[in-house]
């Protein structure tokens, strides 16, 4: 059986918790393997709407065990009040696992965050403001606070000190702030220990026995393939790798162990924040877009930039994720027009460019050349097959298919669970 990655193919927000959902019905695990509180899905279950921000979506799939793996950095008063929610709506959330090895994000991790986004003016990122960056910064930096710190008090707080050394020194130098206090930084964070402690296991021992056993195990990634880090629209990025390389960083399970990698791709763009959009519509095809397909952020509540389907960007997640299929979500908001582009290159200082430059200041100067596909007007919410779509659409998905490099095995033709039309099956 298999072991899978699903990951967003775009800038995120493209409905990885729906699929994550669908499949976590006939999956064993479902890990995040990256990210924290910054990363938001939305998962409809009969009339039932859940917002999900750290734990995986798999929670809510009965007989499916949800597991936080060691790349994910862990707001403790945030999965508290995540898992009291779900518990206080009848979901089970006994079955979680967090690995001891996962980052903690402190009360100065968030202080940091947004102090320096504010310092920075126009020049800011456009983070969350909930210390996911400067968490995992302490990370690399080797002054961060684990998950298994919590366990031994005299640890936790010489952690705690050598971090706020540093940190003290930042926030009463360059930005006026008082210095905070070790004591109560260790106080706070010690509240939590006993309420965690049951979910606390080693997972990558946990997960790779699994796969040995034939359990299918299920990778989510957070945000989408250009917020990574390393091969995203950097500086406007995510502090970690969610493309399918951060899965094995992130869980601890080797690469020999993934028989497959899923993008998430929206049958339009989106994104959150700051940096550069080149098909972004700043006209009223761009409001309706965002109207029809309810585009606001799940963590942070902003109105989502939205813009056309970008093929270079589908083909580039192809590539560096090593894509064996394609999710295709919100087909059906594209029903009613009757012509839709689609870019299928760039120009950029004159010439014709077929793939995602890397060099930044060419993307930000990137000018989306436009191939117009015929729309529909039916609707396709009911469609259960791909032969119940309208022919237009048929053209369109196939379309998308050859342009992205990769197979479309399943289409979201609306926001239920049951709304999904499959095509090849991912298991």
């Amino acid at each position: 059986m298999p072991a899978l990655v699903l990951l967003g193919a775009q800038w995120g927000d493209e409905g990885k918790g729906k699929a994550t959902d669908l499949l976590g019905g006939s999956v064993d695990y479902v890990v995040r393997y990256q990210g924290g509180n910054n990363a938001g899905h939305t998962v409809v279950v009969g009339d039932q709407k859940y917002a999900l921000h750290l734990l995986p979506s798999g929670i809510l799939s009965p007989g499916c065990t949800p597991v936080i793996g060691n790349g994910v950095v862990v707001d403790p008063a945030v999965l508290l009040s995540e898992l009291s929610g779900l518990n206080d709506r009848g979901v089970d959330t006994s079955k979680l696992l967090i690995s001891g090895n996962a980052h903690l994000i402190t009360p100065y991790n968030v202080t940091v965050d947004k102090v320096t986004e504010r310092f920075l003016g126009k020049r800011k990122i456009g983070t969350t403001g909930r210390g996911i960056g400067p968490t995992y910064a302490d990370k690399i930096n080797r002054v961060g606070i684990r998950v298994q710190d919590l366990y031994d008090e005299s640890i936790l707080e010489q952690k705690v000190e050598a971090a706020l050394e540093q940190k003290n020194q930042l926030l009463a130098k360059v930005f006026n702030r008082r210095a905070i206090e070790t004591g109560k930084v260790v106080e706070d964070m010690l509240q939590y220990a006993e309420q965690i402690k049951p979910f606390v296991a080693d997972t990558s021992l946990i997960l790779n026995d699994a796969i040995e056993a034939g359990k299918v195990v299920l990778f989510e990634g957070g945000q989408g393939t250009l917020l990574d880090v390393d091969h995203g629209t950097y500086p406007f990025v995510t502090s970690s790798n969610p493309t399918a390389g951060g899965a094995c960083t992130g869980s601890g399970v080797g690469p020999t162990k993934i028989s497959r990698v899923i993008g998430i791709l929206k049958a339009y763009t989106t994104r959150v924040g700051a940096g550069p959009f080149p098909t972004e519509l700043l006209d009223e095809d761009g409001e309706a877009l965002r109207r029809i397909g309810g585009e606001r952020g799940v963590t942070t509540g902003r109105d989502r930039r939205c813009g056309w389907f970008d093929a270079p960007i589908a083909r580039y997640a192809t590539r560096v994720n090593g894509l064996t299929d394609f999710f295709l979500t919100k087909l059906d908001v594209l029903t009613g027009w009757e012509q839709i582009p689609v870019c299928v290159a760039y120009e950029i200082d004159g010439k014709r460019v077929e793939e995602l430059p890397y060099n930044q200041t060419d993307f930000h100067h990137a000018k989306p050349i436009y191939e117009m596909l015929p729309g529909w007007s039916e609707d396709i919410t009911k469609a259960k097959t791909f032969s119940d779509l309208p022919k237009n659409a048929q053209a369109y998905v196939k379309a998308l298919e050859e342009m992205s490099g990769a197979p479309i095995s399943a289409i979201g033709v609306g926001p239920g669970r049951t709304e999904t039309i499959e095509i090849n099956s991912f298991l």
